[in-house]
């Protein structure tokens, strides 16, 4: 016998402490019992937690029960939950997932913070915070990004300090400069071509300022140095702090804050991908290893998103996109290009 709403809130009431007193509960209430991710039509004290994990994983202080005095539970991973923050204005300290950009660009997202030598660096793309392939290391970084009324010298965040620099089949000349992210605008059509899955031994050499990809493309990645350590904030809006790095698995669930669409998630559809993509003016680059997700998670701006699991664990470096998919650098090339690490 279905047991009464007002029995059930009742009971929540009773049991609210106990529940959201555990470890990775961010929120409880009533609502109907999830089955195969279909919503049923039996009430449950339902439990939202940060991540859901498996039961081997957790303690039996952390592990929640079945069933409530005979009315079920169930578990629904929301992840941290955070006031909501507009992405495009200034931040100080600035997480990952807020407006930033190279001087003479318009506006991309801060990816999040690494380690390299011994100093935090900005991880975000080469169009983002190099223009291109049109900067110089000690350029200076605004946050917001201009588009978003970052101006100098107030908004001066950081200097550019490294990029790998993107080898352009065509070339009409010129930078990225003033394109609000162009490349991970879906309306623009940026997905001129998805050839064959390639398997590609590109490796790096060194230049006397910055790297360049030998043959095709596997990254779009730059760094830059924050001018104040107590600028830094180690997390990324609505998602928290990322937990590693992992493999970019065919099939795996992501999520992502960026400066235009904010927080989306989407699956990782196609992996091994090889693409030319458009950087406007008559500029394309062949980048291959590259992933791609569905579900629409980008818009012009998102580009430099650090894309994560369900872990908190990052994938792919988000550069690219079309209205209907996205195209993100495997993070694992992004970190042996630039040498880098996460933050500990």
């Amino acid at each position: 016998m279905p047991v009464p709403m007002e029995d059930v809130r009742n009971l929540l009431k009773k049991a609210n402490k106990e529940l959201i007193g555990k470890e990775n509960v961010v929120a409880t209430g009533v609502g109907f019992k999830k089955v195969n991710g279909q919503a049923t039509d039996q009430l449950a004290l339902i439990c939202s937690v940060s991540s859901k994990k498996a039961k081997k994983f957790l303690t039996p202080r952390e592990l929640i029960p079945s069933t409530i005095q005979n009315v079920p539970t169930d578990v629904h991973p929301t992840g941290v939950i955070h006031i909501l923050q507009d992405p495009k204005r200034k931040f100080r300290p600035a997480p990952g997932g807020v407006s930033i950009g190279h001087v003479n660009i318009t506006a991309g997202t801060l990816g999040c913070y690494v380690h390299k030598n011994g100093v935090d660096y900005v991880l975000s793309n080469n169009h983002v915070l190099a223009n291109s392939n049109d900067a110089n290391p000690g350029d200076s970084i605004l946050q917001p990004g201009p588009a978003d009324g970052g101006r100098f010298p107030e908004d001066r965040f950081a200097e550019l300090t490294v990029f790998i620099k993107i080898n352009f089949i065509t070339d009409g000349g010129g930078g990225g400069g003033g394109n609000d992210c162009k490349i991970a605008n879906g309306t623009a059509g940026f997905l001129n071509a998805i050839a064959s899955i390639l398997g590609s031994k590109t490796r790096l050499v060194s230049e006397k300022r910055n790297n360049v990809q030998a043959g095709d493309n596997k990254v779009d990645c730059a760094l830059a140095r924050p001018l104040d350590k107590d600028w830094v904030k180690n997390e990324i809006l609505q998602v928290g702090a990322v937990a590693g790095i992992a493999t970019g698995e065919l099939g795996a669930s992501v999520k992502k804050f960026g400066r235009t669409t904010e927080f989306t998630t989407g699956t990782i559809e196609q992996i091994d991908v090889t693409v030319n993509v458009s950087y406007g003016s008559n500029k394309v680059a062949t980048f291959v290893d590259q992933l791609m997700t569905g579900g629409g998670m980008s818009a012009g701006g998102d580009s430099g998103s650090a894309v994560v699991n369900d872990q908190n664990e990052i994938v792919g470096l988000l550069f690219a996109g079309s209205s209907s998919n996205t195209i993100l650098n495997r993070i694992q090339n992004v970190f042996t290009a630039l040498d880098i690490s996460l933050i500990t």
